[in-house]
């Protein structure tokens, strides 16, 4: 089986992810940090070097082929994969793949952002907490869509890591 979280930038796939890996004893992928390490170079430099484009194809191929692998691993995707070249329908229609949603609110998820904005290439610019509250709330607007077709959706707001894990992990029994 394979478990796949989504959400925005922020929400936590990345600490809950590999919780609940330890919890059912499966692989943890990070698809940005699979993307930095099989390109050799950061996010935010191929964001830099070769746009956003490039980047999007690139990724839409490495999650292609994590999907195709047999491994019981849990996958937590970058805030836009969903959003982009098919990637949500591609997870839908996936064998052995289940979809969470981690849901959280725009004013939690620019607290967790506001210092962490420099090695995040879509917020780094960014001067002002109003300014990321409008980016954040314009982009969970055009994303939520995509997001929300996840087989399951966890509000996450105010909860721990280790409850987020078991709130996912109860799902799949």
């Amino acid at each position: 089986m394979i478990v796949v979280l989504i959400g925005y930038m922020g929400v936590g796939k990345t600490s809950v992810g590999k919780k609940i890996a330890d919890l059912l004893g499966y692989e943890f992928v990070d698809l940005d940090e699979y993307i930095s390490d099989s390109e050799k170079v950061s996010i935010s430099e191929i964001f830099k070097s070769k746009g956003e484009v490039y980047f999007r194809q690139r990724e839409s191929q490495y999650l292609k082929d994590l999907l195709q692998n047999n491994n019981d691993m849990v996958l937590a995707l970058g805030g836009g994969t969903p959003c982009y070249a098919n990637n949500m329908n591609l997870l839908k229609t996936s064998p052995n793949v289940t979809s969470f949603y981690l849901k959280l609110s725009i004013n939690s998820l620019s607290e967790r952002l506001i210092s962490d904005k420099g090695g995040r290439p879509l917020i780094a610019h960014l001067k002002s907490k109003e300014d990321l509250l409008e980016f954040i709330g314009k982009h969970l607007f055009e994303r939520n869509n995509f997001y929300t077709m996840a087989d399951h959706i966890i509000d996450v707001e105010n909860l721990s890591v280790e409850q987020i894990s078991g709130a996912v992990a109860a799902k799949l029994v």
